[in-house]
């Protein structure tokens, strides 16, 4: 399956709180074919999985099965630590499927870095739909153009799926210190920036920013608050110290952090990759 990983980059390491961007796909697979990310650890950040075609089951060391499905919302904070694998669902694997959609990762802020981990789904009729000019709109988590999404963020933030008609505009939420969109789809103009398929546009602080459609587009715009510290990635782990990362190295190696029920594959620990640090930007 193709995935195009936008964040980090050499040129950005996080945009307000998130910190890593997967696309995945758009793939056909075909009947036989599967989605097959076997179990393996998180701390210190929430994962944000949002679809547009396709289905995944999740499930987790805290006993939740969920099948997402277009349009809804998994969101996962690893706190202190959870294991989860996302797969194809058993009732799929026998037909083809279309699977396309994002994820985020949220990095939690300090106070909240070692909290209790949890799991939520909210359905896609339960999340928020506005028109804003020319432009359909579904805040997937956060704030903005007067709507809150149901998902319990646990930043601040904005995260927004948004479809405009060739020449629509938009105006980018003025509330946020850190602002970012990514095209899905089509070619969008920003004063004298271009942006297609498969861009970022990051935007500078107190600025007024209108985008413009140049063809059909579909983007997702997202940012919030900056980091409220450095933090340092590393594989699947997200800490504002290195002591932390070596805790939780430690825990996966010893098989202290918890079992997905039902599947008892493991990801092996990549023990050579290095630690990324991430500054407040």
């Amino acid at each position: 399956m193709q995935v195009r990983r936008m964040l980090p980059s050499p040129e950005r390491r996080a945009i307000g709180p998130f910190v890593f961007l997967d696309h995945m796909g758009p793939v056909d697979l075909p009947a036989g074919r599967a989605m097959d990310v076997r179990p393996h650890p998180h701390i210190g950040l929430s994962t944000v999985t949002y679809l547009w075609e396709g289905r995944i089951e999740h499930r987790d060391s805290l006993g939740n099965t969920q099948l997402i499905e277009p349009g809804a919302v998994n969101w996962m904070a690893s706190g202190q630590g959870i294991v989860h694998s996302e797969r194809t669902a058993a009732a799929d694997r026998a037909k083809a499927q279309r699977l396309h959609g994002l994820q985020f990762w949220v990095a939690l802020p300090l106070g909240k870095e070692t909290m209790v981990p949890f799991f939520e789904h909210t359905d896609a009729a339960d999340l928020p739909e506005l028109t804003v000019g020319d432009a359909r709109l579904r805040v997937v988590a956060g704030e903005a153009y007067g709507a809150r999404s149901s998902v319990s963020a646990t930043s601040a933030l904005f995260y927004v799926d948004a479809y405009l008609p060739a020449e629509g505009r938009l105006p980018l939420p003025d509330a946020y210190e850190q602002r970012a969109l990514y095209v899905i789809e089509g070619t969008v103009r920003v004063a004298d920036e271009i942006a297609e398929q498969g861009d970022i546009l990051i935007f500078e602080a107190d600025t007024d920013i209108e985008l413009t459609a140049m063809q059909d587009a579909h983007l997702v715009v997202f940012g919030g608050a900056p980091l409220d510290g450095p933090r340092y990635v590393w594989w699947n782990y997200v800490a504002s110290s290195e002591a932390l990362l070596e805790r939780a190295k430690q825990a996966w190696r010893d098989d202290r952090m918890g079992h997905v029920e039902g599947d008892p594959e493991r990801i092996p620990l990549p023990e050579a990759r290095p630690a990324v640090r991430l500054l407040p930007e």
